[in-house]
């Protein structure tokens, strides 16, 4: 997704909830289904984005990676609170990570996943600084991984179902050509790599490219743009493209779940559960927050 199209969107759903600020108020309750019914007066909140979502989605349909990347990146730091969004020098946005970060349920959907019900109330944090947010690095083992995502409240199984939306991500050449090239100083690719796979890699990033390159977490190019099971019916065939993709499929403590998911036929319901899930991570509500009357600042007065 072009950074124009990412910052169009981002926009637009802050004109929108900047607008319907005026009209909503909050309450001390905890998440619930249907939490804007009758707080933003007529206005129905969730059809209002999701529009947006859809009619973005029609002009870019890259937009589900996008916006998967985006909820987890802020839902995984100090739960989904919005402060990814934050304006400052060094707020959670400037963090390396976020550099790249481009209503996800919304987009899901519209990505071929399922519909799942969202809870809403949580309100928003104060900024984070860039040095604190806390996401797992690409180059995290599986075991620090399932610790990492522990420390949230989500278990093994939620961790591997939560990558699942790798299967509609994309990476570049540059954070892979270690396992094209010299994996571990070898001088050798990355022995498990499926050889087809590798040269069709080695096409698309050849050393010493003057261009980075994009490549598809899921390399069958009939679903590597729908929210399916298809990246892990790659990875089980030694096709994952990031390290840590083809580890979960190889560790014993995520395989088996792998295998399962690569195999069922529930994938679009178990995913959207993880997702509701990491959306209660640390939630805020009550008088622990604020709702913002701006996306990109915290309110000067209290609530």
């Amino acid at each position: 997704m072009s950074s124009s199209s990412v910052a169009l969107v981002v926009f637009t759903l802050a004109l929108v909830f900047s607008t319907l600020s005026h009209q909503c108020h909050g309450g001390d309750v905890p998440l619930q289904v249907g939490y804007y019914k009758g707080k933003c007066r007529l206005a129905d909140v969730e059809a209002i984005v999701g529009g947006v979502v859809k009619a973005w989605y029609k002009r870019d349909p890259t937009i589900p990676a996008a916006l998967l990347r985006m909820q987890f990146h802020d839902c995984f730091v100090n739960g989904c609170d919005a402060s990814i969004l934050l304006d400052g020098s060094s707020s959670e946005k400037t963090a390396v990570p976020n550099l790249s970060v481009e209503a996800t349920r919304d987009a899901v959907a519209l990505g071929g996943g399922g519909w799942y019900i969202v809870q809403a109330g949580g309100e928003t944090g104060p900024s984070l600084l860039a040095k604190n947010a806390d996401l797992p690095s690409p180059s995290i083992s599986v075991s620090d991984s399932i610790k990492a995502f522990a420390r949230k409240g989500l278990n093994a199984t939620d961790m591997v179902y939560l990558l699942g939306g790798h299967t509609v991500g994309v990476t570049h050449c540059s954070l892979i050509m270690d396992r094209l090239y010299n994996f571990q100083n070898t001088g050798k690719p990355d022995p498990t790599m499926d050889s087809s796979l590798l040269a069709a890699l080695r096409h698309r990033c050849p050393r010493n490219a003057s261009v980075d390159s994009s490549v598809d977490l899921d390399q069958n190019p009939l679903s590597s743009m729908i929210v399916d099971n298809s990246y892990y019916r790659q990875i089980v065939r030694n096709r994952g493209i990031l390290k840590f993709d083809q580890d979960l499929a190889l560790d014993p403590m995520s395989k088996p779940t792998v295998g399962a998911i690569a195999n069922g036929f529930d994938f679009s319901t178990r995913f959207g559960q993880a997702m509701i899930k990491l959306g209660t991570v640390d939630v805020l509500t009550g008088k622990q927050g604020q709702i913002r009357s701006s996306c990109r600042a915290i309110n000067n007065a209290s609530k």
